[in-house]
C-alpha cells in the first residue's frame, strides 16, 4: 500500500511545470495586453488542444483577441455575447465543455464547419462578473478529462487574479496622481 500512495504522489500530485511558469508570468504581467500573451503562448501546450483563443467581452459582444491553433479560426472577429459560445460561458459565468460542436445548441455550427475543430472547452475569466474567456480546441471529437479541464480553469482563475491586480495599481497610481500639477 505504501508504495502505491508513494506513486501516486509522484505521478497524480506533481505540479504541473507548464502550468506553474504561465502562473509565473501572469503574476509578472503588467497590462491586459501580457496577459492575452501569456495565455495565447501557454495555454495549447498545457492542455494539449489543437487550438486556444483568448475572447474578451466589449460591451455586448466578444472580441477574440488572440489564437494558436492549427488553423486561422476568429482571431480579429467580433461576435454578439449571444451568438457563441465565449458569449455564453461570459454571460452565465460557467465553464462550457462541447464534445461535439455540432449537436450543441450553445453556438453556431456552421461556422465551426469551416474549421476542422470539433470539441472545445471554454472557461470564463473572472468571478462573479467574467470579463474573458478562455477556449480550448481539438479536431476531434472529445471529452476532455477532468484534469485537463482544472488546468484551464486554473490559468483562467491565474488570468482573473492578474486582471484585477492590473486594475488596482492603476487605480492605486491614479489616485496618487496630483490633481493640480504644479509648474517647474
Amino acid at each position: 500500500m505504501v508504495s502505491y500512495l508513494s506513486g501516486m504522489a509522484e505521478t497524480h500530485f506533481r505540479p504541473d511545470s507548464g502550468l506553474a511558469l504561465a502562473a509565473g508570468s501572469l503574476e509578472a504581467a503588467a497590462s491586459l495586453e501580457e496577459i492575452v500573451s501569456v495565455l495565447r503562448r501557454n495555454t495549447r501546450e498545457i492542455v494539449g488542444s489543437d487550438g486556444v483563443a483568448v475572447v474578451l467581452r466589449q460591451g455586448d459582444t466578444v472580441f477574440y483577441a488572440a489564437e494558436d491553433a492549427i488553423e486561422p479560426l476568429w482571431r480579429g472577429r467580433r461576435f454578439p455575447l449571444a451568438d457563441c459560445i465565449s458569449g455564453w460561458c461570459i454571460l452565465n459565468g460557467e465553464t462550457a465543455i462541447v464534445p461535439d460542436i455540432e449537436s450543441d445548441p450553445r453556438l453556431p455550427a456552421m461556422a465551426y464547419r469551416m474549421t476542422s475543430m470539433r470539441s472545445l472547452v471554454m472557461v470564463p475569466i473572472g468571478v462573479p462578473d467574467p470579463v474573458a474567456a478562455l477556449g480550448a480546441y481539438w479536431c476531434a471529437s472529445v471529452i476532455p478529462d477532468d484534469a485537463t479541464v482544472c488546468r484551464l480553469e486554473a490559468l483562467a482563475q491565474q488570468a482573473a487574479a492578474a486582471l484585477v491586480r492590473i486594475r488596482l495599481l492603476s487605480d492605486a497610481i491614479g489616485s496618487r496622481a496630483p490633481e493640480h500639477p504644479s509648474g517647474p
